[in-house]
């Protein structure tokens, strides 16, 4: 049951779960903490823009280039969601990685978005709906953090207990990684992550998984507790 990356072609019928630590569904997973109760994940930044012309009621969140946008509510932050008041809110996210991948699977018998703040309700939640079924696990990034992430939940999948201090190591070094690959960059482009890390590495703090509804042009995501 594999981990591949977000090229890969990714099998009908699988549960397949997507993995954005540094930070899109560490994001997502905070906004439904803050008492959001669904995310709509938009493959683009043009293509969530579109969704909020449809429904000016929801909020609009997310990067470009690691970036928020002038015209986006909030950006790419869990430090930025763990203050929003989000209570019966729905959100619109467009993220340069994360919310791509959900994009990339037409097919599954189940599709979920995981960090490493919710990746123990989603083994429970695979083992509970579909023990079953094979898996695979999509890191859409290149960094050390969603492999490190997806072997985590592999082992949780297999009925290892992994230790989480190795998840956590992980995280820092992708976090070391995103800030060498942008080091070169003029300030301005560059994106400070020393405030969404503690929230990235907070290793199971959320009780629910973040499951996805295929739709038109997006995926939906709700909260399942578990």
């Amino acid at each position: 049951m594999p981990i591949v990356g977000m090229n890969a072609q990714i099998p009908s019928g699988e549960v397949v779960v997507v993995i954005d630590v540094i930070r899109a569904f560490t994001t997502a997973a905070v906004a439904f903490e803050r008492g959001a109760m669904e995310i709509a994940c938009a493959p683009t930044a043009d293509i969530g823009r579109e969704l909020r012309r449809q429904h000016r009621d929801s909020l609009l969140v997310g990067e470009t280039n690691g970036l928020k946008p002038a015209d986006f509510d909030f950006g790419n932050s869990p430090f930025e969601m763990s203050t929003a008041q989000l209570d019966g809110r729905s959100l619109i996210q467009a993220t340069t990685n994360g919310t791509l991948g959900l994009a990339r699977c037409p097919d599954p018998a189940a599709l979920l978005a995981v960090s490493a703040r919710n990746v123990g309700a989603t083994a429970r939640w695979i083992a509970s709906n579909h023990a079953d079924v094979p898996w695979t696990l999509i890191c859409t990034g290149r960094t050390a953090e969603d492999w490190a992430c997806a072997r985590y939940l592999g082992d949780l999948l297999g009925g290892s207990t992994p230790p989480r201090a190795d998840l956590v190591a992980a995280i820092m070094d992708g976090a070391a990684e995103h800030t060498r690959n942008r080091a070169q960059l003029p300030e301005s482009e560059r994106v400070d992550l020393s405030e969404d890390l503690r929230f990235c590495c907070d290793v199971d703090r959320s009780e629910f998984a973040m499951v996805g509804e295929i739709r038109k042009d997006h995926v939906a995501l709700t909260m399942a507790p578990c």
